[in-house]
């Protein structure tokens, strides 16, 4: 699949999670998602030393479409802390992809490890939502329309 499939920002809440996925068509997206939910399920049961299913329903797929989408998208997913009360110290959530994210508008501190997600590919992804401004250490998530 290669360069078809990538995650590009996450973030972890204790009963869900957020990913902001490019993927080439709705096949590859459909095959990407089941691949890595089944990764995500067995690295959650080794961690916990238990076994079974670990997701309780679907994912829900949105076409980020112009920029303004896109970059409502990163802040709902790398401020999705923010909108279930977790206190956000240093301004970025540690349980996403915002310690490696180099589209806020404040200094924020960087991871220096390896990001567990990819750069984005498409314009829109990597370039274009930046038309509509940094995301700031203050901005919350809304829920998507």
């Amino acid at each position: 699949m290669g360069d078809a499939f990538r995650v590009v920002e996450f973030s972890i809440q204790n009963d869900h999670a957020h990913f902001i996925i490019e993927a080439l068509d709705q096949d590859v997206l459909s095959r990407g998602m089941r691949g890595l939910a089944i990764r995500l399920a067995r690295a959650v049961n080794r961690a916990l030393g238990i076994r079974g299913p670990v997701w309780g329903d679907r994912y829900d797929a949105r076409e980020l479409e112009v920029p303004l989408m896109v970059r409502n998208a990163i802040v709902y997913v790398l401020m999705n802390a923010r909108k279930h009360g977790v206190p956000l110290t240093s301004g970025v959530d540690p349980f996403s992809s915002a310690p490696w994210f180099s589209g806020f508008g404040f200094a924020a501190e960087r991871a220096s490890a390896p990001s567990p997600a990819l750069p984005a590919q498409t314009w829109l992804g990597g370039a274009g939502w930046r038309t509509r401004g940094l995301i700031q250490r203050d901005e919350r998530p809304r829920a998507p329309s």
